[in-house]
């Protein structure tokens, strides 16, 4: 859980509208303490985590929601990345993908996901998917808020 009283910050990393909506409106409905940025392509996801150019300002996320199919580059290029950066390795990061293929799943894992889910199709299982990754990691599960102080 994140310190009390402190909204989860969440990034979502997808091109698709259609799913970026739903999980605005999942997210709301599960009227949990959250707050959503969302970037559309690797490259600016990899600019909001480093807080560079326009996102320079930016929090640093407690949870990464990570779509593996996206423009400029993709999921699996921005988890090897995260996973390489001392300041943000230890980000949890949760793929949320629409692929179901052996070889994502695997490749994921290996570059240490925390969690690998293939989004339903179905509209009201997509929503009840995106309730439960918030619960699961809002009410459920202890967030890094950083490194640990002396």
């Amino acid at each position: 859980m994140t310190e009390k009283g402190r909204p989860i910050e969440m990034l979502l990393v997808e091109d698709n509208e259609a799913d970026i909506r739903l999980t605005q409106i999942a997210l709301q409905q599960a009227k949990l303490e959250n707050r959503l940025h969302v970037v559309r392509d690797g490259e600016q996801a990899l600019a909001f985590l480093k807080r560079e150019g326009e996102y320079a300002d930016a929090v640093r996320p407690d949870l990464l929601l990570l779509d593996l199919n996206l423009p400029k580059v993709s999921g699996a290029e921005v988890l090897k990345e995260i996973r390489e950066n001392p300041q943000l390795k230890t980000l949890p990061v949760v793929i949320l993908t629409t692929s179901d293929a052996d070889k994502d799943i695997y490749e994921s894992y290996e570059l240490h996901a925390n969690c690998y889910i293939t989004k339903p199709v179905d509209l009201r299982k997509f929503m009840g998917v995106v309730e439960m990754i918030e619960d699961f990691w809002s009410r459920v599960a202890n967030l890094p808020s950083g490194p640990p102080k002396d």
